[in-house]
């Protein structure tokens, strides 16, 4: 169930976003970054903005994978499944996640609690198997160190 913001709310995001040159990517992107999704009326803002039509800021928002249309769960964990974190455990890791989570592949679950993802690199090869919660990363985790990170995040 997705938020309420005020065109108005939006648009200051946008205004003031830290880019130097405003573009239909650059937009959204800041948008999700202040709230953590693109509410539906944020594509018209956008387009408004950047005087193009809502099919163009459409084109992009849903063209990009990293785009949400829904409020995240409060926790947002990411699991990496990278080459270095694939022959370190990370399907291990997966599966602990999914079943902790009830979820039978990454998404949001039930109680709106946790965003699940499969990342394909955060970016920490050396320290394989890698996680992240709330963009803080965990490596050298194994079934057990994540188990009870779990049991105290749940």
């Amino acid at each position: 169930m997705s938020e309420d913001y005020k065109d108005e709310y939006i648009l200051d995001i946008i205004e003031n976003q830290h880019y130097t040159t405003h573009t239909i990517l650059s937009s959204l992107l800041t948008v999700q970054d202040d709230i953590g999704y693109l509410p539906k009326n944020s594509i018209n803002v956008v387009a408004e903005f950047m005087d193009v039509s809502i099919n163009d800021v459409w084109g992009v928002a849903s063209f990009y994978l990293n785009f949400r249309f829904d409020p995240p769960g409060k926790f947002n964990l990411e699991i990496c499944w990278g080459p270095s974190c694939h022959i370190g455990g990370a399907s291990e890791l997966q599966q602990t996640a999914l079943k902790k989570l009830k979820l039978e592949n990454q998404g949001d679950t039930d109680d709106g609690k946790f965003t699940l993802k499969f990342n394909t690199c955060l970016g920490a090869c050396p320290q394989a198997p890698l996680i992240s919660i709330d963009h803080k990363l965990y490596g050298k985790m194994n079934s057990k160190k994540f188990s009870k990170i779990m049991d105290e995040l749940i």
